[in-house]
């Protein structure tokens, strides 16, 4: 199968899951957490394996690929697409992983890793590491099959181990689920069903050979372009479209609203009035210049990533401003359907409520965060700029 027909492959897929993952959307929301049922299709699907290095069984898809199978998602349903974006991108950790590691974690084909941030430490031993901390926003932990965990690392006399240039050293420490036990904190407005509890470990004993420094090109065992990119920002273009996919479907949800609904105090239906003709219009305009900005960007960098195996800081604030800007005009748009459908908006049984929710959710997050727009500013203006999310 030659690489076009595996995107599409994979893109057909996620479309033929779609409407099934809405009709379940109700249940997800109510159990906060993916079903076993939905879960089993997922896997069946390969739709947690899109960024696992071929060499271990996954699809190893280009980021343009990938957020267009997240977005398919996305528009049936925000929980589901956030959990694949960040197991999906999780799993690119294999690529700094020895080998037989790699396989011990992602050879199970129901392997799933996730992550959240937190304070812990890591402390050298003979061996590996104790791990001790705590973590939330750990989106899909309650299907992961691994957990992982990023942490300082502190030598044996108590010194922090830096980098080359003077930088403390961030590890990423990987261990079984079992090892943590979930602790339920996910009582929140919207992703409900993403299920992104807290966990925590007490002097946790972690080999070295499950432990790696993400994102260094230096030390990727896996040569592919895709393990050149930052885990940051395949984070940004993935969550970018899970934005562009709940703003589809808010605005899709208007435009048949229109046909059917004669607001209070008017004679003729939503869709004679002027007002709503002309934002629907501009919304739409909006919302496709959004999702084009952040394709050519994913793929315009992609083609260079390609041929030359290395990701610039060009390439990596082309993306930060285009998927930062994707979600905020998503945002944007999802509150013009929301507002423009009026009452009927607010009812849970109508499609716009629980997307809404959704959405202002994602954009509390870090990677909608506004001033990533000064970062790449900053750039632009050759000022030093914080690379942290980069």
């Amino acid at each position: 199968m030659v690489d076009g027909e595996r995107v599409t492959d994979y893109l057909a897929r996620a479309e033929a899951l779609a409407p099934g993952i809405a009709a379940t959307a109700d249940e997800i929301e109510r159990h906060r957490r993916l079903p076993p049922h939905l879960l089993d299709l997922l896997h069946q699907a390969g739709l947690f394996r899109l960024l696992l290095p071929r060499s271990l069984g996954g699809a190893e898809l280009d980021p343009p690929s990938f957020v267009r199978v997240i977005e398919a998602i996305a528009r049936a349903d925000g929980s589901t697409a956030w959990c694949l974006c960040q197991n999906n991108v999780c799993s690119v950790v294999a690529a700094w992983l020895p080998a037989e590691s790699a396989r011990k974690i992602f050879g199970d084909p129901r392997a799933v890793l996730a992550w959240g941030p937190g304070p812990a430490r890591a402390d050298v031993v003979a061996g590996g590491y104790r791990i001790t901390g705590s973590w939330s926003f750990a989106s899909g932990g309650r299907h992961a099959t691994w957990l992982g965990a990023h942490c300082p690392v502190f030598e044996a006399g108590g010194r922090q181990r830096l980098d080359s240039t003077g930088t403390p050293i961030e590890l990423t420490v990987l261990f079984p689920a079992r090892d943590a036990p979930m602790t339920d904190i996910w009582h929140v407005v919207g992703l409900r069903g993403t299920a992104s509890d807290a966990y925590a470990v007490d002097n946790l004993f972690v080999p070295e050979a499950f432990t790696l420094v993400r994102d260094v090109a230096e030390t990727r065992r896996e040569t592919g372009p895709l393990y050149a990119m930052t885990t940051h920002l395949l984070f940004a273009g993935g969550f970018a479209c899970v934005a562009l996919g709940l703003a589809r479907s808010l605005l899709e949800a208007l435009v048949a609203l229109t046909s059917e609904k004669t607001p209070r105090g008017y004679r003729t239906k939503l869709r004679d009035s002027a007002p709503a003709q002309t934002e629907i219009a501009v919304a739409e305009a909006r919302l496709r210049a959004a999702r084009m900005y952040v394709l050519a960007t994913l793929g315009d960098v992609w083609e260079t990533v390609r041929r030359d195996n290395r990701f610039s800081i060009d390439q990596r604030m082309a993306i930060r401003l285009a998927a930062t800007h994707a979600i905020q005009e998503a945002v944007a748009v999802a509150d013009v359907a929301y507002h423009a459908a009026g009452t009927t908006a607010i009812f849970d049984r109508n499609p716009f409520e629980r997307r809404f929710r959704d959405i202002h959710a994602l954009a509390q997050q870090v990677q909608a965060r506004r001033s990533h727009f000064e970062t790449v500013g900053r750039y632009l203006l050759g000022l030093e700029t914080d690379t942290q999310f980069l």
